[in-house]
């Protein structure tokens, strides 16, 4: 395949079309556009996927998008197999893409960025999350399946933190996401490939730069691993994700990264750097739109010694015994306490559950109170009027 784009002969014919497709699902609320080759353009509204052209993207006209989405990056694109960029659609919408090949061509997934920065009050996040922001040292992980908001919650403990104290930042992503401009804080934002090689380079430099916050956009590998443990083991406040479900299989997934003979030492250093996790799960609200339940592990002598003492198993029962002294909370406590003010439905609470039979017999006797505006975490706009309902007649074709 040439690997060469002559920009001056793309006539954007196809990007248009796609921007068109765009442009409808910021109007509709939706979160994700899905382009593929020999297939139709669907989104993701509310968390369904809902058809939006009529027509198929043929294998030709994919590739075509591909060089003008791509332009001088294309021949990257060819070599690696797939690439993550963050596209402006306007001074007011931006997508975080991953263009790929799949066996039937090209496929481009936009996810939706905010601009706008939301506060803590716009997520609902519990007040112990806030508390999170004004930690000196340690290690805070936000961790969820993806597209559970993890990288939105991120985005406002930082601008908390820029808002109201005076430290250096360093942020590193892949890539970057939410713009944060320098308030009460300096802050270098770093996108992987394009302004640092790797999470590890970037990382091990980031201890050179008198930073006082790094962010970690993920970590990924053991490399990137260890050098966060030691970044917070030696004075600073480090945050960062991971894909897991909920603080335990956090925990495991971390240590499980090394091999036998070094996962104590890793245990070890563990239970003495890490301040929280918070753990993510959106479930569709009543009257439209996405809640956050939120499992909330705090640092705690308890939880400590049961990391070093590897008993994992024990850490949601300690959660949730620790949710009216240490305001901590399991992810069926947070269910519980959405269902109970009226924001989801009992069917949805149950479906969210970790353990539904559970949280039934604690549901059982309990009212609901009044509904209550539900903005997602992923940047989906709430208001009074749910968006417009999209069903598959509805088609938004422009042959």
């Amino acid at each position: 395949m040439n690997t060469e784009v002559d920009v001056a002969s793309l006539t954007f014919e196809q990007l248009k079309k796609i921007r068109v497709y765009l442009k409808k699902m910021i109007e509709v609320g939706g979160s994700d556009l899905h382009v593929k080759a020999n297939s139709v353009v669907r989104a993701r509204i509310n968390g369904e996927i809902k058809q939006f052209s009529g027509g198929i993207l043929s294998k030709e006209d994919a590739l075509t998008f591909a060089k003008e989405l791509l332009r001088s990056r294309f021949g990257e694109f060819v070599e690696n197999k797939e690439l993550d960029l963050v596209y402006p659609f306007d001074e007011s919408n931006r997508f975080r893409v991953n263009i790929f090949f799949q066996m039937d061509g090209v496929s481009a997934v936009f996810r939706v960025i905010p601009v706008k920065i939301p506060t803590f009050d716009e997520l609902f996040l519990p007040d112990v999350v806030r508390d999170f922001a004004k930690k000196e040292r340690g290690l805070i992980l936000v961790t969820g399946v993806t597209g559970s908001g993890k990288s939105t919650t991120l985005a406002a403990l930082v601008n908390q933190i820029n808002l109201t104290r005076k430290k250096h930042i360093i942020t590193i992503e892949d890539p970057i996401e939410f713009v944060h401009k320098d308030r009460g804080c300096i802050i270098n934002q770093r996108s992987v490939g394009q302004d640092t090689l790797s999470f590890g380079t970037a990382l091990r430099a980031a201890l050179r730069e008198d930073p006082d916050i790094i962010l970690v956009g993920e970590m990924r590998d053991k490399e990137t691993v260890n050098l966060a443990l030691h970044a917070a083991d030696t004075g600073h406040l480090v945050f960062s994700t991971l894909h897991t479900v909920d603080a335990k299989e956090t925990i495991n997934r971390i240590i499980a990264q090394f091999p036998t003979d070094e996962q104590n030492r890793i245990r070890m250093s563990l239970a003495g750097v890490l301040q929280g996790v918070v753990s993510q799960r959106l479930i569709p609200a009543i009257g439209g739109g996405r809640r956050a339940a939120m499992e909330v592990l705090v640092r705690t002598p308890t939880i400590e010694k049961l990391i070093m003492e590897n008993r994992d198993y024990e850490i949601r029962d300690t959660i949730e015994a620790g949710k009216e002294h240490y305001k901590s909370q399991s992810f069926d406590q947070s269910i519980l306490d959405l269902y109970n003010e009226g924001i989801i439905s009992k069917e949805q609470a149950l479906d969210s559950a970790t353990s539904a039979s559970d949280l039934e017999l604690k549901i059982n006797g309990l009212t609901t109170g009044k509904i209550t505006s539900s903005p997602s975490l992923e940047g989906e706009e709430e208001t009074k009027t749910p968006p417009p309902e999209i069903n598959d007649e509805d088609i938004f074709d422009l042959k």
